[in-house]
């Protein structure tokens, strides 16, 4: 299965934070699943590293990714910002369509790893958490 990972979701994942649920987690942990992190999400991060929000750093981050052999980055490309709406917040939208476009481009089933409701409730793309 292909999961596209919100930014909480990386977070909580990398600093074994309770929240994260355990489907996620359990997801996220698995080495058969193909982890997509939509670019956005490593700004966002960073964003709340510089914030002291984290402890986790894109640094960090970029390690990881680079150590996971089923782990991909995902540029925002013209064919996304094409698609951003103003249902979402702009990062939403973004990360949403990443997931619509990386199964596009795929031609495979790909979930979306949020907690978020606003996401869950648009119903554009499957979301577990």
């Amino acid at each position: 299965m292909i999961y596209v990972v919100d930014t909480h979701a990386l977070i909580w994942f990398l600093e074994g934070n309770a929240r994260l649920s355990e489907t996620a987690k359990s997801a996220l942990s698995d080495p058969d699943s193909q982890i997509v992190i939509p670019t956005i999400v490593i700004a966002e991060a960073a964003y709340h590293h510089a914030r002291n929000h984290t402890s986790v750093s894109v640094q960090r981050i970029l390690d990881e990714i680079a150590s996971a052999e089923n782990c991909t980055v995902y540029p925002l490309d013209e064919h996304i910002a094409a698609q951003v709406s103003g249902d979402l917040e702009l990062h939403d939208s973004i990360i949403v369509y990443t997931a619509i476009a990386y199964s596009e481009v795929m031609g495979q089933d790909v979930a979306l790893i949020t907690k978020d409701k606003r996401i869950t409730e648009s119903g554009l793309v499957p979301v577990i958490w």
